[in-house]
């Protein structure tokens, strides 16, 4: 465990790039987020269309 003089504590692994308690942390996890929905974004504008199959008589 930290110790009551640390400042911040000692965050490993996942946590220590994606976290609530710093502020990098929270910059991260927002960036993370606009980068996702900017990517979804991307590729419903840029995915390819359905065309209309019209049946011949």
């Amino acid at each position: 465990m930290a110790s009551s003089t640390d400042p911040e504590p000692k965050i490993t692994g996942f946590a220590k790039y994606y976290n609530s308690s710093t502020t990098q942390g929270r910059a991260n996890v927002a960036l993370t987020t606009i980068g996702g929905l900017a990517a979804l974004g991307l590729y419903l504008y840029f995915k390819p269309k359905k065309s209309k199959q019209v049946s011949e008589k």
